[in-house]
């Protein structure tokens, strides 16, 4: 019996807090022993009842696309990246006569985009003047771990720290970067905090090419242009605002050609983005880790949470065209969707003519795995039962101990899996849940070898190096990988709200002994 049949729930009760959530689902990847007194819940929030959100009517739209601003390099030296960051909080009027508070980089909104090329080094110094600690997670770019804005290393409220790495050889790709504070991550993201981050080689396949950034993410505003708490909606299903922005922009008016390289970044915290141009072709030559194969033309291009692509246009001629997003369904907790379809953008596309080249990258051969690992994504719905005439309270305690990995919920202080430098393992990747959960995974790029669903296996359609991708409901993926950096890791469902309350697990990568 699935799930969907007994959520019966229509989505303006969700703002009430005393909802019992029941579901016959008793497998045995479901029952786990949680100390609830030790639960932290003092991070889940609640929006009022009954909030009343923002006109949409009144917030600006089809004004022309901005380019995304640049962070500054203060260096004068070769191959050498230094720049600073002030965290702290902005107020912007968006909305006339409106003043909204966000968490900024810079104060900018949209954030700085950070551009460096393969084998630099990077110095970033980062002031937190927000009165709550965070980090800054450079997503998927290959740094040490000690540089990467674990949960483990805040910078508390008021301090400041020195992030260094040197880029890698052969590494170019379309990263972003965005904090990763304990329990918090949902929330700092939300306020505003993500920006893009481009690794460049000094030549590839397409490095002639003009590029356009398209960032997209989305925000909720109340009546007075504030960004609200989450409901029970957002915890359970992860948060989607209402205003989806391309660039910090409302439906805005884009100018495309289709000699442009173009990177897009779904930075939102739980939107899942079906993106369409119609009469156009979307032609895939990168993904997170970089360029692919070949040019793959494709109708459609997804996006779960956390993913980038680099893609170039083919229209039959030029003329004038809609962006949007095809409803996907995920099967959310407690609600009931009707199909509808997104529009984010106007289009001009300009038809220019470009010969594209057949080969894109080499990849090297496929290295045999030498060690396995399994994670198993699950929710506990026996958390829900019986909470209609409990409070507030107990419903924060079964948020936090409802979404799982491996049977557990997030410890900061325990290791869950361990790995050795170098050596390359397959990661068999298992939802035995009901809904699509976006794996990431720390320090690494992997590759797709196949998928299994309904008993069927699947092939990588085309060899790609990611570090996030989406896993369906009963579906098994088996991804290549291996850690090049000794320390702590982390790997987590990348709904930011379900990596809060605990859909996360460390990785302590070893010396090899080999060596």
């Amino acid at each position: 019996m699935n799930r969907r049949n007994f959520l019966k729930f229509n989505a303006l009760s969700l703002a009430s807090l005393g909802i019992a959530y029941a579901n016959p689902m008793q497998s045995h990847h479901m029952h786990h022993s949680v100390n609830h007194t030790n639960l932290n819940t003092s991070f889940i929030n609640f929006a009022p009842k009954n909030l009343k959100l923002l006109d949409p009517n009144i917030f600006p739209q089809g004004e022309m696309l901005k380019a995304l601003p640049l962070l500054q390099n203060e260096s004068k030296k070769r191959n050498f990246f230094r720049a600073k960051i002030d965290i702290e909080e902005s107020e912007m009027e968006l909305i006339k006569g409106k003043k909204t508070k966000f968490y900024t980089y810079n104060g900018s909104i949209p954030a700085p985009k950070i551009e460096v090329f393969e084998e630099d080094v990077v110095e970033i110094i980062v002031k937190n003047k927000l009165k709550e600690p965070t980090t800054i997670h450079w997503h998927g770019v290959l740094v040490p771990p000690e540089q990467d804005g674990n949960p483990h290393d805040p910078i508390l409220a008021g301090e400041e720290r020195l992030y260094r790495f040197t880029i890698p050889k052969d590494s170019a790709g379309t990263y972003w970067y965005h904090p990763h504070p304990h329990f918090i991550s949902s929330k700092q993201v939300s306020m505003g905090l993500a920006g893009a981050f481009v690794v460049r080689a000094k030549k590839d396949a397409l490095s002639h090419l003009k590029e356009k950034d398209l960032m997209i993410s989305d925000l909720r505003l109340d009546e007075n242009a504030q960004i609200s708490n989450n409901h029970l909606v957002d915890w359970l299903n992860g948060r989607e605002g209402e205003f989806v922005l391309i660039n910090g922009q409302f439906k805005p008016k884009i100018t495309l050609s289709t000699k442009e390289r173009i990177r897009i970044y779904n930075a939102t915290a739980a939107r899942y983005l079906n993106l369409r141009i119609q009469g156009a072709k979307f032609i895939l030559v990168g993904t997170d880790g970089g360029l692919i194969e070949k040019p793959l033309f494709k109708d459609e291009l997804f996006l779960s949470p956390a993913s980038r692509a680099e893609f170039l246009i083919s229209v039959p001629e030029g003329g004038e065209f809609k962006l949007e997003s095809l409803y996907y369904d995920r099967d959310k907790m407690m609600v009931k969707e009707e199909p509808s379809t997104l529009f984010l953008a106007d289009i001009s596309i300009k038809k220019e003519n470009i010969e594209l080249p057949k080969a894109l990258k080499q990849f090297k051969p496929l290295e045999e795995p030498k060690e396995f690992k399994e994670v198993i994504m699950s929710e506990d719905h026996t958390q829900m039962h019986g909470l209609m005439k409990k409070g507030e309270e107990d419903l924060k305690k079964a948020l936090a101990s409802m979404f799982l990995l491996n049977n557990k919920i997030y410890d900061l202080k325990r290791i869950d899996l361990s790995s050795k430098v170098g050596v390359v393992e397959d990661w068999i990747i298992i939802n035995k849940s009901h809904m699509d959960h976006p794996f990431h995974i720390h320090g690494t790029q992997f590759e797709l070898i196949s998928s299994k669903l309904n008993g069927k296996i699947k092939k990588a359609e085309f060899r790609a190096l990611r570090d996030t991708i989406n896993v369906r409901p009963n579906e098994e993926l088996r991804l290549r990988m291996k850690q090049d950096f000794k320390g702590l890791r982390m790997y987590h469902c990348h709904i930011l709200e379900h990596e809060d309350l605990g859909m996360m697990g460390n990785l302590e990568v070893e010396d090899n002994g080999n060596d």
